[in-house]
């Protein structure tokens, strides 16, 4: 991604969450807890999904790519911001902040496509149980994995290619923790307002569309589930009450930052941090402590890995 010839700005400055100095030592040791809680409970699932061959099917397999989006959306901007709170001069290279923009989108495009994928795989599971294995086999998982990053890729190329043209010649001040892309365009010294429409269209209408398929797929899978035994609608209720929880926490702050932008930043950066950080928290939270499966998978490799030390 190389710059044009006229554009002389070669480092952005991010102003971050607050300038209280107090406030950024608090910040520090609470995001760098959460940020290792976030890289922990992600690994796990991914490894636990791995190592467990009772937990080989579509539905973990898609959640250990969903834990491995997560852990990544986390780690573009989060160990920067952390380390920024204990700069007083908040730098970053113009190359580091078209690189974040790139990986902000291509992870957040991935996640939309990923979900919805989950959306299918539990609509197959529910409502067509006798055909399952047939039709989500692993060609199929795999398939729809790819599709979700090719989702990415194309959401942020569509962006990053017009974004990399423009020129950056006069104010290089951010307000926010990491390069946001709808800020980093008004800096540009030259009329951007057909760049920001195209920005608001590209990342709201696929968070929307991407949002309203999801819930009309869950509507249509509740349904089906009030039809079926008290036991078996039990055991799915509690798979799709996490999905749905999943859902809404990823998709609120994308609909409200992209499809109903605010003018205020600080509700932004509230939004920003939600979406980068917190949301990527939730999900093992909710995945593991809302599934039996998971939860037996996890006790069962701790069992073993106790009683291997105490051989030795």
């Amino acid at each position: 991604m190389e710059r044009q010839n006229h554009s002389i700005v070669s480092e952005f400055i991010l102003l971050g969450l607050t300038d209280s100095h107090d406030l950024q030592i608090f910040f520090f040791m609470f995001f760098s807890i959460v940020y290792t809680a976030i890289v922990l409970g992600n690994l796990t699932i991914i490894f636990v999904v791995k190592l467990d061959p009772q937990l080989h099917s579509p539905m973990y397999f898609l959640l250990a790519n969903l834990s491995f989006i997560d852990m990544s959306l986390a780690s573009f901007a989060t160990p920067k911001m952390i380390c920024d709170l204990l700069r007083e001069y908040k730098a970053i290279s113009y190359n580091s902040c078209m690189t974040q923009m790139f990986f902000s989108h291509l992870l957040g495009g991935s996640e939309m496509m990923l979900l919805v994928a989950m959306a299918i795989d539990r609509y197959i599971a529910i409502c067509k149980p006798l055909h399952y294995k047939s039709i989500m086999s692993q060609r199929v998982c795999i398939g729809l994995a790819f599709l979700s990053w090719t989702t990415g890729f194309v959401h942020t190329m569509s962006q990053m290619i017009f974004t990399v043209t423009l020129p950056f010649c006069g104010p290089n001040v951010i307000d926010s923790f990491f390069c946001d892309l709808p800020r980093v365009i008004k800096l540009a010294c030259t009329d951007t307002y057909i760049l920001e429409l195209l920005v608001i269209a590209d990342s709201g209408v696929l968070s929307l569309l991407c949002f309203i398929f999801l819930l009309i797929s869950y509507s249509i899978i509740l349904f089906n589930v009030q039809h079926r035994s008290s036991t078996g609608s039990a055991k799915a209720l509690s798979t799709l009450s996490a999905h749905i929880t999943v859902v809404v926490l990823f998709f609120g702050p994308c609909i409200f930052i992209y499809v109903w932008p605010f003018s205020s930043i600080s509700i932004d950066k509230i939004l920003s941090v939600f979406y980068t950080i917190f949301t990527p928290l939730l999900n093992p939270i909710i995945y593991t402590f809302r599934n039996k499966d998971m939860k037996r998978a996890i006790k069962k490799l701790k069992t073993k890995h106790v009683s291997s030390r105490s051989t030795f």
